[in-house]
């Protein structure tokens, strides 16, 4: 598979890529095309000339968002639910959880901030929330199966772990398991998710809820998340939107009980919502597939970074897998003082973060090998203070 050549892939993020600063935040916020700039000025220039008639052009971007999503995890666009963060798409699927029946949740503890707080909470409000410890991740999949009872609500879990990379092995014994006592299974795909290909199926039968978003490795920018709905799916969550019946909405005060549209992932949509993150990520999955940016080439360039990255840490304690089939698309390293390496990083012109004491090292397409060597030496110039 033939890599991406960032030299020429550069010329088209004029406004990000800068002399002076070297973008290793490729897991977090990647760089945006400039594209993206264009399609936000075309919202804002459809609501001056539509005003309230232009959620019409708004509902186009929404779908082709529902259809790049669609494409790139081997689903169906009819079951791509929206949302602007993936914490307001699982909080929906958490409320349509019968915690009465099924008090029990099946996490890990490595999950990201957006769904281990909200866990965490609902812990507190007397939900038996079960976080098994991540490591070793070579047998997490094993004891997350282990852990499903009876009682069990939910597996809720990531597939790549957002601390340290890690790509989940046999992922798919836990949802078996999960699917064996009929609890609800919901993966946390963000950071495989335009740098690790997979597809819906390989996970394993259906019903499996998938989410994830654009912020990261698709270069959408903020409030672009999904759902990946099952077909047919009938759960009722509580926290529900006017969009989940917007066809019916004249209907909705005539007593009864609450309806949902005809799609599965109706049933998962929220209400008005600002459209310009779909008019960007339109125009950005327009720009990858104009550059031929797939998903396997992403990943061929994508791995031969993280190797280089991970080849320059010698002396450094590097959390990620070495074996490149085994990590996602970044390098975490375990220093002292992490964050203080991040302000000193910056300080030098090495955009990057920090989780605890994980340093993160994200590449992109766009980062050159030139500019991988040179943050790395300036990383251990910073090290060796």
């Amino acid at each position: 598979m033939t890599v991406i050549d960032p030299r020429a892939l550069r010329a088209h993020y004029t406004h990000f890529v800068r002399p002076g600063r070297i973008l290793l935040t490729g897991h977090s916020h990647q760089a945006w095309p400039d594209v993206a700039r264009d399609a936000q000025l075309r919202a804002f220039d459809d609501a001056a000339e539509l005003v309230d008639d232009k959620w019409e052009r708004a509902f186009e971007a929404a779908e082709a968002v529902r259809v790049g999503v669609a494409s790139r995890i081997g689903a169906r666009a009819d079951d791509i639910a929206l949302g602007a963060s993936t914490h307001e798409l699982v909080t929906r699927f958490s409320s349509a959880l019968d915690l009465r029946a099924r008090p029990h949740v099946v996490t890990t503890s490595g999950e990201f901030h957006s769904m281990h707080r909200q866990l965490a909470r609902l812990a507190e409000a007397g939900v038996d929330v079960e976080m098994v410890p991540w490591a070793p991740v070579s047998t997490l999949a094993e004891r997350l199966a282990a852990a499903v009872r009876p009682t069990t609500a939910a597996l809720m879990a990531s597939s790549v772990l957002f601390e340290t990379s890690s790509i989940v092995p046999h992922l798919r014994v836990a949802i078996e398991a999960a699917h064996r006592v009929g609890a609800a299974v919901l993966i946390d795909a963000y950071h495989a998710f335009g740098v690790v290909p997979f597809s819906v199926g390989e996970l394993g039968p259906d019903p499996i809820f998938v989410t994830g978003g654009g912020y990261k490795y698709a270069q959408w920018g903020e409030g672009v998340c999904w759902l990946r709905v099952p077909p047919d799916n009938a759960m009722r969550p509580v926290v529900t939107g006017w969009f989940s019946d917007f066809a019916n909405l004249a209907a909705m005060r005539s007593g009864g009980a609450i309806g949902y549209g005809a799609r599965g992932a109706d049933r998962f949509a929220g209400s008005t919502y600002d459209p310009t993150s779909h008019y960007r990520a339109r125009a950005v999955i327009d720009f990858f597939d104009a550059q031929g940016l797939t998903i396997e080439r992403l990943r061929a360039t994508s791995s031969a970074q993280t190797t280089r990255i991970v080849a320059g840490l010698d002396g450094v304690e590097v959390l990620t897998p070495r074996e490149p089939s085994a990590r996602g698309g970044f390098v975490a390293l375990r220093v002292p003082r992490a964050n203080d390496v991040v302000g000193a990083l910056r300080a030098r012109g090495v955009l990057t973060d920090a989780r605890g004491d994980v340093l993160r090292l994200g590449p992109a397409p766009y980062v050159t090998d030139d500019e991988i060597d040179e943050a790395l030496a300036r990383l251990r110039a910073v090290l060796s203070v």
